[in-house]
Order: structure tokens, then C-alpha cells, then sequence
């Protein structure tokens, strides 16, 4: 199965700011699969943007954001490849009523979002954030069995990833104050909101490793409130260094008559990964469940950036009012983040020891 996407009726030519691993192994290859055209790139490492622009065949290395600024088509959409702490830097340089697709998270902090939302706001953008993992292919079939009530009402999403992740494949992450929520688990509490809308609260812990203790943190325990019947859960773990055997990485959506579990592939084994599976069970009356397997074209990297930066075309063109991810929805997920902190900071609820 190839789920659908929807696209712009007309591409527009793309500018990339910024030149770094999540460019080369996702931005680029999806946007080479959907047929759009990259116009040129910028990075403060020239050699590093003139690499990624010999490998894609990108015809214009910039030497400055000026020079970008100045030479950049008229219906450009610019890419910010950067991490969450200077994004705004770069929007304030941007023209006005510019269309931007801004690499997650939405800044560093809530406060940080707020004001990329006021400044969008203000200079009229047309701007996402790219939250792909809401179009990954495997997302967009669940999305349609689950929307067309295939299995019944839903009434829970789980994630669970019990993995090892090679954290020095991002040096940045290291001076970070925050890590996993802000810069992994993020995907999933969009994902989960993208399905049932906001949550009432957050209940949250993430934690270091005694292996890894020069990062803020590499584990998260998170639980989005839906009230007294529904369930949504997080679960990661990015230090089981024991090899494949007990390694684990799925999403599962529950409803009253049957469930979906996808396995992401790859995020064990990263970055080689692993196949990923799609797997599905309906209840049938006076029959025993049984799990099937679809076949699903195209995975998480690079499928899913495909469908980010779509939006945002399509809604430059004016073919949809807003992106799906834009940053008025995007800020929903920014704040659950930032819940998701203040309650691992509180701390957990005192057990009574009087007796």
C-alpha cells in the first residue's frame, strides 16, 4: 500500500539554511523523491554546504544570508535546517509574508516558541514547523483505517522505544538543557495530539544515564491526560546497549473493535535501522483476532519530510488556508512539551509514611 499525500498543485523552489546530517539524510532525499526543486543552499561551514550541493546537485552555494536574501526566487520556500536556538535569528532576517519550513523543536523553550509565533505573526509568514512524523507513510495508513472507523473508537496510543541511540552523532546535543522530550519524544506528543487534540495535562519524568551523563537527559516516562478513557503513553529508553535481541520501537493505536501497531525500524540498529511493519487486527464476531501485515511504501526518513514541507506549499499557494503544521497548531505541542518538564521537575506525589 502507498498511502496518499496531497501535494501542491504547483512546486515552489526550495532554500536550505543549514547543511547538517537531518538535510543529507532526510530534507534532501524526500524532496528528490516528490520532484521539488532545491534552488540553492546556505551554511555558516561553506565546505559543508558546497559538499551537500555537489552530492544533491544543488546549483547555488550562497556565501552569506544576504547574498541568499537578495538573489532568492520570488516564491521561494525557505528551509531552516537549525537547531531550535537560532531559528529565530534567521526568521527575523527573512522578508515578510515569507513561507518558511522551520526544523523542530520550535525553539528551545515555550518562551522561545511564543515569540517565533508573535514574530510569524507579525511579518504575515507563512510558516511550519516540521513535525514529519504526522505524514510518514505508515502514519497516513493508520490515519485512514482510523478516520474510516476500522477499529472502532480510539481509545488508546501507546509509544515505546527501547533503544540505542548513538547521541554523538549530534554534538549540539551535549551543551543542550533539555534533550529527549525537546528533541525525541517531541515527535510522539505531536503525534498523539494530531490524533486526539490536546491533552487536559502531562505527567512527566525524564532521567539521565550513569553512560551518558554529560546529556540532560536520554529516558522519558510520559503520560498525556484524555481523561478517564483513553489512554496515551510514552515510553523511551535510548541506552539498551545490548544488543538487537531486546531492542523495541513501535507505535500502537487501540479502538473498541481492533488495533494497529507499526514497528519503526529506524530508530533500531539507527542509523542503518531495521524494516519496519505494519500490523493490524480487526474483531470480527464468532471469530478468533488475527493479525495481518500490510505492505507500506516508504518509511519515517525521508518519506515523512515529504508531506512537512507540502503543507507548507500548498499553503503558499493558496490552495489550503494554513499548513497543517503550522506554528498555530505547533505551539499546542511546544506547550504540552514544556508540561511535560515542569512535571518532571515537580517531582513525583509524597508517599504517606504515617501509619
Amino acid at each position: 500500500m502507498q498511502p496518499g499525500l496531497s501535494f501542491p498543485e504547483k512546486s515552489h523552489p526550495i532554500i536550505i539554511i543549514g547543511a547538517g546530517g537531518i538535510v543529507n539524510d532526510a530534507h534532501l532525499p524526500a524532496y528528490k523523491i516528490a520532484g521539488f526543486e532545491v534552488a540553492g543552499i546556505y551554511d555558516i561551514n561553506m565546505e559543508k554546504a558546497r559538499n551537500t550541493a555537489a552530492r544533491f546537485s544543488i546549483p547555488v552555494v550562497y556565501e552569506s544570508i544576504n547574498q541568499l536574501l537578495a538573489e532568492a526566487p520570488p516564491d521561494v520556500v525557505f528551509d531552516l535546517a537549525l537547531p531550535g536556538n537560532i531559528v529565530i535569528s534567521v526568521l527575523k532576517q527573512l522578508p515578510d509574508g515569507a513561507a518558511v519550513l522551520m526544523q523542530k523543536p520550535m525553539g528551545e523553550n515555550y518562551e522561545q516558541a511564543k515569540d517565533i509565533l508573535q514574530l510569524t505573526r507579525g511579518r504575515k509568514m507563512i510558516a511550519g514547523v516540521n513535525f514529519q512524523l504526522r505524514y510518514a507513510p505508515f502514519i497516513v495508513a493508520a490515519r485512514e483505517i482510523i478516520n474510516r472507523g476500522g477499529i472502532g473508537e480510539l481509545c488508546d496510543i501507546e509509544v515505546n522505544v527501547n533503544v540505542y541511540t548513538p547521541w554523538p552523532l549530534w554534538d549540539f546535543l551535549y551543551k543542550a538543557p533539555r534533550v529527549e522530550i525537546l528533541y525525541h519524544s517531541i515527535h510522539y506528543i505531536d503525534l498523539v495530539r494530531s490524533f486526539l487534540g490536546n491533552p487536559s495535562g502531562i505527567y512527566a519524568k525524564t532521567v539521565k544515564h550513569p553512560h551518558m551523563p554529560d546529556l540532560a537527559s536520554v529516558r522519558s516516562n510520559i503520560i498525556m491526560d484524555y481523561g478517564d478513557m483513553i489512554r496515551a503513553n510514552i515510553l523511551t529508553n535510548h541506552c539498551h546497549q545490548f544488543g538487537l535481541h531486546n531492542q523495541q520501537s513501535y507505535l500502537k493505536f487501540e479502538g473498541t473493535k481492533g488495533a494497529i501497531k507499526i514497528r519503526l525500524g529506524v530508530l533500531m540498529n539507527y542509523p542503518a535501522g531495521i524494516p519496519d511493519v505494519f500490523e493490524y487486527v480487526i474483531i470480527e464476531e464468532g471469530k478468533q483476532p488475527e493479525w495481518e501485515t500490510m505492505a507500506i511504501i516508504g518509511g519515517w526518513f525521508p518519506h515523512a519530510f515529504i508531506g512537512s514541507m507540502s503543507e507548507v506549499m500548498k499553503a503558499a499557494e493558496g490552495s489550503i488556508s494554513a499548513p497543517d503544521n503550522s506554528v498555530e497548531d505547533c505551539i499546542h505541542t511546544m506547550a504540552c512539551v514544556e508540561a511535560a518538564y515542569a512535571s518532571s521537575e515537580k517531582g513525583a506525589a509524597k508517599i504517606n509514611e504515617e501509619f
